[in-house]
Formats: structure tokens, sequence, C-alpha cells
């Protein structure tokens, strides 16, 4: 019996935005007041970088994706692993934070839903994954100490050997 996994509870994005609220008080700032939502048009990010987890096995499958500036990761980075501000971040660095901050989300954010399934290890690139038969569900912007990151959550109609 196949049981479909219900993502329309998250049409708000007002749970996506209490989800980075509580990882950046939590695992980053330390303190709440630094992550505030955006309004308005999504400007372009500057030298992106893009974080994603599927959630897979439930039915329906899903991914959040995390957009983000390069020097946005970097100081994400920085913070994970308690680096001086001006530190150079090694590329495995880079990508274990980030990826770490889209684990944190997409484990919530499936944590928000019955019947969730299971998160894929995270991946990171300087290339947006390819979405063409996804369809978005949620797409929020922050801005953390004045950048941008976007959280996004698609449902995914793709063909899963096709995933990139």
């Amino acid at each position: 019996m196949t049981v479909t996994t219900n993502w329309e509870v998250l049409a708000d994005p007002d749970p996506v935005f209490a989800v980075a609220e509580d990882l950046f008080t939590t695992m980053i700032d330390g303190e709440p007041g630094h992550l505030m939502r955006w309004y308005g048009e999504r400007p372009a990010i500057l030298h992106p970088t893009y974080t994603w987890v599927d959630v897979v096995g439930a039915g329906d499958e899903a991914r959040v994706l995390i957009s983000m500036g390069r020097d946005t990761g970097e100081d994400l980075a920085r913070i994970l692993f308690d680096l001086e501000d001006d530190a150079p971040v090694a590329e495995t660095d880079f990508a274990d934070a980030v990826g770490e901050l889209v684990n944190v989300v997409g484990g919530n954010v499936k944590s928000l839903v019955t019947h969730p399934g299971a998160l894929t290890m995270p991946e990171v690139s300087d290339e947006m994954p390819t979405l063409a038969d996804a369809s978005p569900v949620v797409d929020a912007c922050v801005t953390w100490r004045g950048a941008l990151l976007c959280v996004s959550l698609w449902v995914l109609n793709e063909d899963p050997s096709s995933r990139s």
C-alpha cells in the first residue's frame, strides 16, 4: 500500500521560516534576531551556491533546496567551524557547512508532514539542480546579516534516475 505524502501543509512559507529561524538561532548566531523575512521580488544572488537534499521513499518525493551567495556560505562555514572572520575556507569545509544546513532544514521540513520518507545525502553545487519536471511548493527567502538566502521545497515528478 502506498501512502501519498501531503506536502500541501507547507504551501505557506511560515513553517519554513520558523525552521530557518530556529536553525540560525541555535547553530549560527546563538541568539534570535539576525534572520529576517525577505519581502518583494527576489534579487539575483551573486556567485550562487546551491545545496539540496531529497526526501525519498514516501510516495511523492521532494527536494529541499537552499540558494545563497558563495560569500554567505563561507561566512556560515567560518561560524560553524569557529574560524576567524577573514580565514580562508577549504572547499571540503564549505561543502560540509552548507550541506549540514540543508540537512537540518530538510530534516525539520520532512517532520512537518506525515509519512515523510528519508533524506538523501546533501549535495552542493554552483549550478542549480534540474527542476524542470518538479512542482514548487514553497519558495521563501530570508536575509541573514544582510545576505539573501532562499529555501524552496519542490515535489519531484521526474524519473529519479535523471536527478542531479
